[in-house]
Parts: structure tokens; sequence; C-alpha cells
């Protein structure tokens, strides 16, 4: 399938119908935040679990601010790291912009600026805030393909944007910036350290992993049991490995031992080596700092740990 122009998109976005957007992480199923018969679309199409809440993705950080009540280290996270891949959790301003049910009936609100060129001119065309949970299927790995993206929900769309390969390849990090403390929610991209340069020690997100969406135990998914840590692959296992001379080629994440070379090859790697049926899937262990953080939290995920 050719994809379809921002226009094409935006249009299909005012008529209640959902599109595929690519974003600089994931490719996203988008619809209008405001029109909770549109979000319901989404939940229909992924099979998602209804409390869990949706990011609406805006053209800009002036744009952000209608959405949310922001904070000095709100605007300081978002000239820091806009556009690009960081969530902010913050109050919700107006509940009319981004509905209940995209909030999962939450006082707030999950907002950001995707960094992918095509994703804001789609959002500007639209000229409203755009709920773009990862176009998969509810506990799927998350497409960062349009080809894998269309297999998943691309049935259930009016619309597709190619945006090519997502550069980054697993979703946005996500920090609450509520009560006047900064927390970590979910790891990405951004990392701990790089927070914490512009903001200071983050606070314990104890209580509010509910505000964040993919925290559930198991997501990212397939349907080939995944086992991490593994020094080597057991008998019908593939071995997804990380570093030099482990394993296969063919399935390393990264040959060189670079996270994000292995952050972008994440979630493809998964869904390919599924797609061969195997016994299961073994993954190499994944350094923990920086990127590594959110490569092991989506790994922990997919094996069925909460992590």
């Amino acid at each position: 399938m050719k994809g379809d122009s921002p226009e094409i998109a935006a249009e299909a976005l005012k008529t209640g119908r959902l599109v595929m957007l690519p974003t600089e992480t994931v490719y996203g199923l988008a619809a209008d935040a405001s029109n909770p018969q549109a979000v319901a679309r989404i939940f229909e199409a992924k099979g998602r679990p209804r409390f869990n809440p949706l990011i609406a993705h805006v053209a800009n950080a002036v744009d952000a601010e209608t959405v949310a009540v922001f904070d000095a280290s709100a605007r300081a996270l978002a000239e820091a790291f806009w556009p690009g891949p960081l969530t902010i959790v913050a109050p919700v301003r107006d509940r009319d912009q981004v509905c209940d049910l995209a909030r999962a009936g939450l006082d707030s609100v999950a907002v950001r600026v995707p960094g992918h060129l095509k994703a804001r001119a789609v959002i500007a065309a639209f000229g409203g805030a755009v709920v773009a949970p990862s176009a998969n299927r509810s506990g799927r790995p998350s497409p960062t393909t349009f080809d894998d993206a269309l297999e998943e929900t691309g049935q259930a769309v009016g619309a597709a944007v190619d945006g090519g390969p997502c550069a980054v390849g697993v979703e946005s990090t996500v920090v609450s910036v509520l009560d006047g403390q900064v927390a970590l929610l979910r790891p990405g991209s951004v990392t701990r350290e790089e927070l914490e340069a512009v903001v200071g020690p983050l606070a314990e997100a104890a209580g509010q992993g509910h505000r964040s969406p993919g925290r559930l135990a198991l997501h990212y998914a397939p349907d080939a049991p995944v086992r991490i840590e593994a020094e080597a692959a057991n008998d019908g296992e593939i071995l997804l490995g990380f570093g030099p001379g482990v394993g296969e080629a063919r399935w390393s994440l990264s040959a060189s031992g670079d996270l994000r070379e292995a952050a972008a090859n994440l979630f493809r790697l998964l869904r390919e080596a599924d797609r061969t049926q195997p016994k299961g899937i073994a993954v190499s262990p994944i350094p923990r700092t920086g990127l590594g953080e959110a490569i092991n939290d989506r790994l922990k995920r997919a094996a069925g740990f909460v992590g």
C-alpha cells in the first residue's frame, strides 16, 4: 500500500476515522483525542484495556499547554527534549480536548510533541490533539515499519502515512510532573541521566504507574515465549544476540553492542523471530545503564514480568 499524505490523514481524523501515524519511536494508531467514539475505535482495533491511558500528541509546546498545566519543571523538560521521545504527565487543563476515555478517567493527561516531521504535519493539518498508541494489537510487539503497522491494525484505518522505519524503535520515555515532583514512569530513549541533568534527582514513582501507558505486566509480547538474560539458545529457540560474536548475525540486536541500535532493532526482530514459529525467543543480557534501562523494561514485559 502506498502511504497517504498528511492532508488526507488529517481529513480522516476530522471525520472520526483512525489513521496510521509514523513517529520517531514506533508507528501509532491515531484518533481525534476529543472524540470518544473515535478513541473507542482505537481500543476496539487494539483490544486495549480501557484503564490504560493514551498519549495526546500535539504539534508544539504551546499547544501542549492548552491541554495540560505545566509548571517550571515541565517547561524545562519540554524545552530540552521536544520535539522528541518524551511524554510529560501533568494535570489536565482542558478535559474536552482529551476526552475521559483517552485519559482513562484520570485528572492527569499524558502529552508529547513527536519528533517525526510527518507526524507533526498531520497533527498541524488536523488542528488539535491526537491520541496515538502504538499500532500493534494490545500486548504485541510495537510496529517500527509501515508494513508491520499495516499488518497489525491496518484494516481499521481510514488513512495511513508512510514515514519509513522508526529511528528510535522503543516508545517514549514517560515522566510525571505532579505536585512539584518529577518521577520516571516509563523508561525510554530519553534516559534517567538526561532527565536528571535538566530537573535534578527524580522522585519515586510509587502509586503513579496507572497514569502511564504501556505498564501492563505482559506487554510487547510475541506469540512465542520470551526468555531474557540468556547466555545461549535452548533447543528450538532463536537467540537475539547483543555484542560481538553473540548468536547469528541475522538475529543480532547489535553486533557492536550499541544500545541505540539494539533499541531500534528490538521490536522488529521480536516480530521477525516470531514469524518463524520457534519454541521460544531467547535474548542476550543487555546492560541496564542509559537506554538499556528502557530495553530491559520492554523485555521484562515481553517475558511476562512486571519488572
